[in-house]
């Protein structure tokens, strides 16, 4: 059973949170409901036109992509995520000394075998 003074505790600790929070609920109401009544509501033919880099849409915008863009994008993911590994890695340097150093540069020679050998492959012949 909670004791109403142990629930008080807590609640002034986080009545902060709370204000910060309603506070920003209010806010983000405020500004969409001004944009919502202060924006123009007539459309206009240009606006409504397609758009495709300054051109007249020559073929449909539902068209296949080819599988090279889906790679360099699951490719950036990848290397995304290494950065995510190289920074706690960074802050930590000076307290894993050699260990770390050459942890980390095994890791990244993996990283970029396997690279070259499997990801310009596909990425530039195509997956067969």
């Amino acid at each position: 059973m909670v004791r109403w003074s142990e629930l008080h505790v807590f609640s002034k600790e986080y009545e902060i949170v709370l204000i910060g929070l309603a506070l920003s609920f209010l806010i983000s109401a405020v500004l969409f409901l001004l944009t919502y009544y202060l924006a123009p509501k007539e459309l206009e033919p240009e606006k409504l036109s397609p758009y495709e880099c300054g051109f007249d849409p020559f073929s449909d915008a539902r068209q296949s992509f080819d599988v090279k863009f889906y790679l360099v994008s699951i490719l950036f993911i990848i290397f995304d995520l290494e950065v995510m590994f190289l920074v706690p890695w960074a802050l930590t340097l000076a307290h894993l000394g050699l260990f770390g150093l050459l942890t980390m540069f095994l890791f990244l020679a993996v990283l970029t075998l396997v690279f070259s050998m499997n990801g310009l492959k596909v990425l530039w012949t195509g997956i067969s």
